[in-house]
């Protein structure tokens, strides 16, 4: 289980009991956090293999975790459940995501200084081996360098325009989005003698 995923002993723990249930389901375990507070949060976030998640679904998977880890009981005392999609500007957590979303910028913190900096910001450029891939800016022009995957501590999708039209775009050839729900909203909104109208 990569530390990206679950951090902590406890956070292991727990993705160990839950990753069968949500792959079961036909999800896969994105990442997962025991959170501190007055009453401890449980978050999970969960995708598809092949991306989009939709809420029903994080509901059937919360419904299932929750029946296992009543089961188990990991946890002494209580907590909240929250499962969630990972969204647009999402944590990369396992070698395949640096791959799969190439081509889009990226923030990436590793555990130890390499060239004396921890935090990189970049355009993903894919993975070799066990490779990350980041192409950076320095003083004589963008360089592109490899990061083990093993040093990451942290990595997620900067929110761009671009990034923004691809899961539009994704969500729209699944079938997540009609668009004809939107044009019958802007019909009626500006329709003239409507709610809005000044007549």
């Amino acid at each position: 289980m990569s530390d990206l995923i679950a951090k902590t002993s406890m956070d292991q723990r727990l993705a160990a009991i839950v990753t069968p249930v949500i792959e079961g389901l036909g999800f896969e375990l994105v990442r997962l956090r025991l959170m501190a507070g007055k009453t401890r949060t449980l978050q999970i976030m969960a995708d598809r293999p092949d991306g989009g998640i939709e809420v029903e679904e994080c509901a059937a998977i919360s419904t299932a975790v929750s029946a296992v880890l009543d089961v188990e009981d990991p946890l002494e005392d209580a907590y909240t459940l929250e499962v969630s999609s990972p969204g647009i500007d999402r944590p990369l957590t396992r070698l395949k995501d640096f791959g799969a979303w190439e081509g889009y910028e990226a923030r990436i913190e590793t555990t130890e200084l390499i060239d004396g900096r921890r935090r990189f910001k970049g355009t993903l450029m894919g993975i070799e081996g066990e490779e990350v891939l980041i192409e950076i800016e320095e003083q004589g022009g963008p360089i592109t360098i490899g990061l083990q995957f093993e040093w990451l501590s942290d990595a997620k999708l900067i929110l761009t325009d671009d990034l923004i039209a691809e899961m539009l775009r994704t969500r729209k050839a699944s079938g997540a989005i009609d668009e004809t729900e939107f044009d019958e909203i802007e019909t009626e909104a500006g329709a003239p003698g409507g709610p809005h109208s000044e007549e």
